[in-house]
This record gives structure tokens, C-alpha cells and sequence, in this order.
């Protein structure tokens, strides 16, 4: 039987200073709540965009930058958030990125116009790209490595991978009862309460010479590395848009040509810059590790598939001539996916103790592969009992096992000068990860339905009738479900081959470990 914790000394205290007690309960439930507001503010909008349409005056094409605006500034900065923690302390980036993030979506709930809303929202990305990776590298520095960092870790991955389906729901209440600026109100006295804690929490953890080690910070590594992940973010971002405006040749389009182009050109000159220069931005050294690469591997490619899916299904779900629920119910459609993970995530921090990742690593994706595969089947005619909840299990199920594996890899023994830096690169693999993998099945979806409208019209006669018109949107949301099912069972495939981590990497003498 296991006891409640007790006080554990906080390894992230600053040099020289005298150690000071965590409450284990407490810290954890403010980096989870941290994490929470992060990831769900990924999907909470998502509900909301035809009221937000309509209120602020949005055209179709600029709709959809409410989402894009986010993830762009997100997935950008994130390798320069997480740096700057390790330099000027990750409680004081906590503190700030959260601010941040809080008076963003302040302005964003009293946004007037299109204009104010997107600036608010690519202010969020900001924050987020502050406190994420400050939020894990917390994880691995105020908790021991062994059983009570993989408990840490199983709260962590348990809000990560619950967070989407929590969003979905909360944006469906918030919109239908309320109003759609409550999406973005709601994380002001949450990140007001969360960012008055963190003092009393954690620690000061500012390192010793932090004035001189600015001065030598890697100002072209940031600028490089900024710009090659925007750029590769914007481009397939790009692709997307064309592809959901049924364009031809959407992966031939100049723009995102372009963009990529500068993206790849801007990365590769990033990676030059970090060879060479003594403090780097992303120590190359962390790649060195196959075993954590191959983590990073399987993180962009989860996220790719199970992140992408979210949105293909809720189309399907929300749809009239399909299941027509309503926004409330959509999103509680996603509950038993929320208590999969949570139930996977805590069995599978408890297990990693005594067994090691590796077998969760592949075990993980395998079983949410089947549960998408299972998704991609739906018709018509089905039902959710029948035809979306065994997936929708399947799927929660193995992403908590998923991510707390893949969070126990890629952390297991890095240097704690590292840990903010390695924490945004399992971020920047997640966030690049759903974007890429948007961009890919949104052709695939488009791709689908073409073929298949072209099919129920031969059928009738050259017309589409509204039970052909059912049949097109199917299998313009399940064709993309089918392809994200093999990105798992790929990134399976991947954890098998690279990752080669044992019981004894994550697991120290436990006497040393505060139960």
C-alpha cells in the first residue's frame, strides 16, 4: 500500500542556496493545471468558431486562422521558450509565459474584431511556448528520477492527452450556455490563481550568472531556428487551407513551395550555427541518444495521428445527415476517451517502474492504431454506441500509455541544465507532429471525397442526392482517420527498432525515492 507523499527536496533549487521543501500534491497539481490550460486551449475554440463567425464578422478563409494563429507562434518558439528557462530559470518563465498566456486571453474574450481575436491569439502561442516547456522541465527537476517522477509523469500525460477531449467538451458548454468569449475568459482566473502559486510552490531556481550567460546566448541559433519552424509550420499550414478550398495540386502550391523552402534552408543553417557555437540553442547532443530520438520519433508521429483525428471526427459527429450532435454532446462523446487515458496513464506510470517504457512504448501505439482503424470503419448508419465508442476506448487507452512512456524515455537521465531545451523539443515534435499530419490528411479527406462524389453521382444519374452527399462526407472523415491509424502502427514500428531503454535507465535505488 502506498502512503501519501511526503515533502521532497526540490532539486531545481538555485546553486548555493539552502534546499527548500516541495509539497509533492501541490507542485503537481499546478504544473497540472499549467498543462491543462495549455493544451486544451488547442481544441476549446474549436466549438466556437461558427459563433465566433458570426460575432466578429469572420470570412471562411480567415476562420480558420483562429486555430492557425495559435499553433503557428506556438510551435515557433517553442525551442527559444524552452532555452530561456534554462538560462533564466524556469520558475521565473512559468510565471511569465503563464502571465502572458492569461492577459491574451483577456483580450481575446473582449476582441471586438477579426483583427484583435488573431492577436490575441498568436499572444497565447507566445505564452504557451513559455510556460510548456517549463511546465515539463519542472516535471524531471523537482521529481526524483524513478517511481516518483514516473508518478509525476503519469499526471502529466494523463492532462496532456485528456486535454484535447476536455477542451471539446468545455468549448460545447462554454458556447451553448454561455457565450462563445467564455473561451477564452475562462483561463483568466485560472492562470491568475496558477501564477500566484508557483512562488509559494517552487522554488527560485535562477542559475548562477545568469547576466553573463545572456550576454553569450545563441541570438542566430534563435533567429535560425524561429524562422525554420514557422516557416515549415506556416507551410503546411498552407497546404491545408488550399486542400480544405478543394484546390488541385495543393502540395505544389507556390506559396508553400516557398515556405518550406525557407523553412528547410533556415533549419539547415540553424544545425550549422549549433555545431559551432559554445552554448547552443538545442544541444545537439540530446540526439546523440538513439533512444531518445526514437522517442521524439514516435511524439510527431502520435501527435500527427491522434491529435489530427479529433477534428475529422468531430466534423463526422457534428454532422446532420450523420450522427447531428449537438456541441454539448459532441464533447461528451469524448469522456470515455478522457477516462482511458487517465486510467492508462496511471497503470502505465506504475508499471514503467517495474518493467521500463520500451514495451508501453510500442504496446501503446498498437492499441490506439487499432482504435483509429476501428473509427475508420464508420457508415452512414452508425451509431455511437456501437460504431464510435470502442474506438474512441481503444484510442484513449493507448494514449495514455503513449505518453507517459514516450515522457519517461525522453526524459530519463538528461542533464538538468537540458531539461527545459529537451522538454520543448518532445513539444516542438508534438505541436510540428499535429500540424504536419492536419496538412497530410486534409489532402487525403479532400482526395476521398472527390472520388466518392464522383461515385454516388454515376450511381444517380449525375446528381447528388442527400444519401450520396451522407456517403461523401463518411468517407471524407474516415479515409484520413484510416491513413492517421497507420502513422501509429508506424511509429510502433519505429519504437521497436531505436528505442532500446530499460527498466534500470528510469528507475533509481529506492531508497532514494520518497513514497
Amino acid at each position: 500500500m502506498t502512503t501519501a507523499p511526503t515533502d521532497v527536496v526540490a532539486t531545481s533549487a538555485a546553486p548555493g542556496a539552502a534546499p527548500r521543501k516541495v509539497h509533492p500534491g501541490l507542485a503537481l497539481a499546478v504544473l497540472a493545471g499549467a498543462q491543462l490550460m495549455i493544451v486544451l486551449d488547442a481544441t476549446i475554440v474549436n466549438i466556437a468558431l461558427p459563433d465566433i463567425k458570426k460575432a466578429l464578422d469572420f470570412s471562411d478563409a480567415s476562420l480558420t486562422w483562429v486555430m492557425n494563429a495559435y499553433t503557428l507562434t506556438f510551435g515557433g518558439l517553442l525551442l527559444l521558450g524552452g532555452r530561456l528557462g534554462d538560462l533564466l530559470g524556469r520558475r521565473r518563465m512559468f510565471i511569465g509565459g503563464l502571465l502572458l498566456f492569461t492577459l491574451a486571453s483577456l483580450l481575446g474574450g473582449f476582441a471586438q474584431n477579426d483583427v484583435m481575436l488573431l492577436a490575441a491569439r498568436a499572444l497565447q502561442g507566445v505564452g504557451g511556448a513559455v510556460t510548456a516547456p517549463a511546465v515539463l522541465s519542472l516535471v524531471t527537476t523537482t521529481f526524483q528520477e524513478g517511481a516518483e517522477r514516473n508518478r509525476a509523469l503519469g499526471v502529466y500525460a494523463a492532462v496532456s492527452g485528456m486535454g484535447a477531449a476536455v477542451g471539446l467538451l468545455a468549448g460545447g458548454v462554454l458556447t451553448e450556455y454561455a457565450t462563445w468569449r467564455w473561451v477564452m475568459f475562462v483561463n483568466v482566473p485560472i492562470g491568475v490563481l496558477l501564477a500566484t502559486a508557483i512562488p509559494r510552490v517552487f522554488p527560485n531556481d535562477r542559475p548562477e550568472g545568469t547576466g553573463s550567460g545572456l550576454a553569450r546566448f545563441d541570438i542566430p541559433g534563435a533567429i535560425t531556428s524561429t524562422v525554420g519552424v514557422s516557416a515549415l509550420v506556416y507551410g503546411f499550414i498552407r497546404v491545408a487551407e488550399q486542400s480544405q478550398h478543394n484546390k488541385d495540386h495543393t502540395w505544389a502550391d507556390p506559396t508553400a513551395m516557398a515556405f518550406f523552402a525557407i523553412g528547410l534552408l533556415s533549419l539547415a543553417a540553424f544545425i550549422a550555427i549549433e555545431l559551432r557555437t559554445k552554448q547552443p540553442l538545442l544541444p545537439l547532443r540530446l540526439f546523440l541518444n538513439r533512444t531518445r530520438t526514437g522517442g521524439y520519433l514516435v511524439m510527431m508521429l502520435a501527435g500527427a495521428g491522434m491529435m489530427s483525428t479529433f477534428f475529422f471526427l468531430t466534423l463526422y459527429m457534428q454532422n446532420k445527415l450523420l450522427l447531428d450532435l449537438s456541441p454539448v454532446m459532441a464533447g461528451t462523446a469524448y469522456l470515455p476517451l478522457t477516462a482511458g487515458v487517465i486510467t492508462s496513464a496511471q497503470i502505465t506510470s506504475r508499471l514503467i517502474t517495474t518493467r521500463g517504457p520500451r514495451p508501453f512504448l510500442m504496446f501503446g501505439p498498437l492499441l490506439a492504431g487499432t482504435g483509429l482503424l476501428w473509427l475508420s470503419f464508420l457508415k452512414t448508419d452508425s451509431d455511437y454506441v456501437t460504431g464510435i465508442l470502442p474506438g474512441v476506448i481503444m484510442m484513449g487507452l493507448g494514449m495514455g500509455a503513449v505518453f507517459v512512456s514516450i515522457m519517461s524515455t525522453a526524459t530519463a537521465g538528461i542533464d538538468p541544465k537540458d531539461a527545459g531545451v529537451g522538454s520543448a523539443v518532445l513539444n516542438v515534435t508534438q505541436q510540428i507532429g499535429g500540424t504536419i499530419g492536419l496538412a497530410v490528411l486534409a489532402t487525403i479527406s479532400t482526395s476521398a471525397a472527390t472520388s466518392e462524389a464522383t461515385s454516388q453521382m454515376e450511381k444517380s444519374g449525375g446528381q447528388l442526392t442527400p444519401d450520396g452527399l451522407a456517403h461523401v462526407l463518411t468517407s471524407q472523415w474516415t479515409a484520413p482517420i484510416f491513413a492517421a491509424s497507420l502513422m501509429l502502427f508506424a511509429s510502433a514500428v519505429i519504437a521497436f527498432i531505436l528505442v532500446r531503454i530499460r527498466k534500470e535507465d528510469v528507475v533509481v535505488d529506492p531508497s532514494a525515492v520518497t513514497h
